[in-house]
């Protein structure tokens, strides 16, 4: 059986509105642990990473922020993921900010290259994080994972990413909040942009299926990235980057089952969860439910419950 396991990244550094670094913490007090022991599955919480010494480090981009803390996270997650998924584990990053995927990713993409298997990327998230560190103008540095992942230019300061995935590995799904550069830097890509216009016009079934198939015929690895954000801010307020029209609960809830019945998901992140601007842990819990349908819980199976 697959060890499910738990790494805690409290990580602050990519963004400049505080509360990230909770997020492990409201992710084990919701009972995430639990949840997916009840599912059968072997659990194991490794505990929090911490960054090792901070690099010296400067960007051309005098925007950039938090760049020596970003770049230490960066290695430190990639070594943590590569070594997971090397021992058969699939480790599941509690953040911590999206910058934490400039690491994870990385890792899952040095695993994979060495056991010959292409990597693939789906993307869950309001925004599309194509900004490079010379493009950024909030100089926020959870803005960036996907470009890094893609292989753009501009990040220098950061280790080379292992074998950078091609476009078609890669599905933004649900986003609705792109600048003008990051629209035309992706319009010169063969990346999936399943933004909600898309999900609102074929639903979340058939593209997600279409890009789960091209993973099966790939023989590939899953890395899914989920962002607070990728959900409606109604039923999600707990995230510092909130867009409206993001996905319901019946819809986060679909997508995560089928991702599930696909078997294809190697490795996970959990992202932006800032318990500082929940309302009585219902985000956290809220994601802790959701969570557990990528690991095999049926709609029937949730009891009435109150967000009291």
């Amino acid at each position: 059986m697959t060890t499910l396991s738990l790494i805690g990244a409290p990580i602050d550094s990519g963004q400049r509105r505080r509360g990230c670094l909770m997020g492990p913490a409201a992710y084990r007090v919701a009972g995430l642990a639990a949840t997916l022991a009840e599912l059968g599955h072997q659990v194991q919480d490794r505990g929090d990473l911490t960054p090792g010494p901070l690099p010296e480090a400067t960007s051309p981009n005098p925007a950039v922020d938090q760049l020596p803390e970003t770049l230490a996270w960066t290695r430190a997650l990639r070594a943590a993921l590569a070594g997971a998924l090397a021992e058969g584990d699939m480790p599941i990053i509690m953040g911590g900010d999206h910058s934490l995927a400039l690491g994870s990713v990385a890792g899952a993409a040095e695993h994979a290259a060495r056991i010959g298997r292409p990597l693939f990327l789906l993307w869950l998230d309001a925004h599309s994080d194509f900004h490079t560190p010379l493009t950024t103008v909030s100089g926020n540095l959870h803005g960036t994972p996907v470009a890094y992942i893609a292989g753009r230019a501009g990040f220098d300061a950061f280790p080379p990413f292992p074998a950078p995935l091609p476009g078609e590995n890669i599905c933004l799904f649900g986003i609705r909040s792109v600048d003008p550069a990051e629209h035309a830097a992706l319009l010169g890509t063969r990346i999936a942009m399943n933004d909600m216009r898309v999900l609102d016009e074929r639903g979340v079934a058939a593209p997600l299926r279409d890009f789960l198939q091209s993973v099966r015929e790939a023989g590939g690895m899953l890395h899914v990235s989920l962002d607070v954000d990728f959900l409606d801010p109604s039923i999600a307020p707990a995230v510092g980057t909130t867009v409206p029209g993001g996905a319901t609960f019946r819809e986060a809830h679909l997508a995560y089952e089928l991702i599930h019945e696909s078997g294809l998901m190697t490795s996970l992140d959990l992202v932006e969860l800032n318990p500082f601007l929940d309302d009585r842990g219902r985000t956290a819990r809220l994601m802790v439910d959701l969570v557990g349908s990528l690991m095999g819980k049926k709609v029937f199976d949730r009891p009435t419950r109150s967000f009291g």
